[in-house]
Formats: structure tokens, C-alpha cells, sequence
């Protein structure tokens, strides 16, 4: 499992990717539409990740 560095890193990497996605998906570039669910869904599985650490301490 990873610790909660590596984890921010990530959330910061796919925010990052999500945000992106919104920038594509308004100039009508968004080539694949799944694309977008796969990374909201990541982003809010490291975040119930983190709050289970977080309650945990």
C-alpha cells in the first residue's frame, strides 16, 4: 500500500488529467468519453483511501 505522499502525488497527477479531459471534452476534442469516468472514479478511490488512513491514525 502506498503511504500518503505518494498517494497526494497521484491525486495531483489525476486532477491534473481530469482537468484536462474537462478542457478537451469543451472544444469538442474528447476522442474517448470514458476516459473522464475512469479518472473522476480514481480520483474519489485515493480519496477514500486517504480518509481511511487519515481516520485510522
Amino acid at each position: 500500500m502506498k503511504n500518503t505522499s505518494d498517494l497526494k502525488l497521484l491525486l495531483e497527477d489525476l486532477l491534473e488529467e481530469q482537468f484536462k479531459l474537462k478542457m478537451q471534452a469543451a472544444t469538442g476534442q474528447l476522442a474517448k468519453s470514458t476516459e473522464f469516468k475512469k479518472v473522476r472514479k480514481n480520483i474519489a478511490r485515493i480519496k477514500t483511501i486517504m480518509k481511511e488512513k487519515q481516520n485510522n491514525d
